[in-house]
């Protein structure tokens, strides 16, 4: 048996090496996908801390007093049935004629399980994605209790219009009602404030990004594995699903949102781990591309994230001055919470870099998962001098081109001029 281990242990570190020479990808990010497959859905993933969420203690004297927010919604539904129907029609014809493996059937349960909770509703947050958001509430709440419990009792709270970002606020601010029930709300959504909470990119960028990702997306990949993994007769599979890459596709959107609905089945073993990977890589650079600083295209995305960035920045100069809120709590969506992370500069999510380096350095389910949040936390001491530390995904970050004045942590007002003063 250790034999055995080893040998399925060397095999996949040779498929590593292998497929990283071929893409131009980081070898640890390979091993993070196949460690757990879910991860390549990228921004479908669901809210996953890959790492410590250990806090570094503050220099001495410095207490936290103010959280500055931005929190993606929790896990959702996809939108459209396409593609589940693409799986479970020549599924269903596969079985109806006597010639699907068991794992062929096991694709047709899972695929109609997640039509079923799909339920006809484009982009409604899951039961899962009100977990997430409670869970993130509780874990702020606790990590940094004197914020509310001495602190002013007054939150702040401004949300996208759309339907999940409203109830992943809820979620989240009635974990803090329950660990903190004499806070005091104060909740607005409306087109004024949709306007800078959900900035993208434009049209424009857009199709230049596509035109980058066009050679990715018509690379071939293996189409014969498949067939003979779902079906008994590959041959007469395939006459069934025609077009082979299209019935790939179907599988691959159905795998991505199959844990945002709590199906624990790995529904993409049922891909070639390359269509695997072509896919993750296409949407992966897709995001970064699209959302980030990139050196091509980052200068006019930035500029669409500035209005956010000004408002983050004049509340919190409202609460440095006189104190009147404990947080300032901003619910939306992903593509604007990765370009407030490059933005500020925030190591990691936020680093610059090309598209040909995209694959080697951002690992976008780290990045990008559902529930993605910033917390910027203020500290003070008697003195009246201001520190900030700032958390992505629940782990302190660096900033990229500061000096902290120890471990995350960093002088505010030399924070506020580098933001001020924003340059590519």
């Amino acid at each position: 048996m250790k034999k055995l281990i080893t040998l399925v242990w060397a095999a996949m570190a040779a498929s590593v090496m292998a497929l990283s020479a071929q893409t131009g990808a980081n070898p640890e990010f390979i091993r993070l996908l196949q460690e757990n497959r879910a991860r390549a859905g990228v921004n479908t993933h669901s809210y996953e801390v890959m790492g410590s969420m250990a806090d570094t203690p503050a220099p001495k004297g410095y207490k936290p007093f103010y959280i500055s927010h931005y929190g993606r919604h929790g896990s959702r539904s996809n939108w459209g049935d396409w593609a589940y129907k693409g799986v479970i029609k020549p599924l269903t014809e596969g079985r109806d004629k006597g010639i699907l493996t068991s794992e062929g059937e096991a694709l047709l349960s899972e695929a109609q399980t997640i039509l079923d909770r799909y339920d006809g509703m484009d982009g409604r947050l899951t039961p899962r994605g009100v977990r997430e958001h409670k869970q993130i509430a509780e874990r702020m709440y606790h990590r940094f209790p004197n914020v509310f419990r001495k602190g002013p009792k007054s939150v702040r709270v401004e949300c996208s219009t759309v339907q999940r970002c409203i109830i992943s606020m809820a979620s989240f601010t009635n974990a803090l009602t329950a660990c903190q029930p004499d806070l005091e709300w104060s909740f607005d959504t409306g087109e004024k404030f949709f306007a800078y909470i959900s900035n993208e990119s434009s049209r424009e960028h857009r199709k230049k990004v596509d035109e980058l990702l066009r050679p990715i997306y018509e690379a071939p990949v293996d189409t014969t594995w498949v067939l003979s993994h779902l079906f008994t007769d590959p041959e007469a599979g395939h006459e069934i699903v025609g077009n082979v890459d299209n019935f790939e596709t179907c599988i691959w959107y159905t795998a991505c949102i199959a844990e945002d609905f709590d199906v624990n089945s790995d529904v993409f073993r049922h891909l070639p781990f390359d269509v695997v990977y072509k896919w993750y890589d296409a949407l992966n650079r897709d995001l970064y591309m699209n959302q980030c600083n990139s050196v091509e295209l980052g200068a006019d995305r930035m500029e669409r994230c500035r209005p956010l960035v000004d408002d983050i920045l004049k509340k919190a100069d409202e609460v440095v001055a006189d104190g009147t809120y404990s947080a300032d709590l901003k619910f939306g969506h992903d593509y604007p919470v990765l370009a407030l992370a490059s933005f500020l500069g925030i190591e990691g999510v936020g680093d610059r870099m090309t598209f040909n380096e995209v694959p080697e350095k951002w690992f976008g389910p780290a990045n990008v998962c559902m529930a993605s949040n910033l917390q910027i936390i203020f500290y003070r001491n008697k003195s009246g001098h201001v520190l900030v530390k700032f958390l992505y995904n629940e782990q302190e970050r660096h900033l990229r081109g500061l000096t902290p004045v120890t471990g995350p942590y960093y002088d505010w007002t030399t924070v506020r001029a580098n933001i001020e003063g924003f340059t590519r």
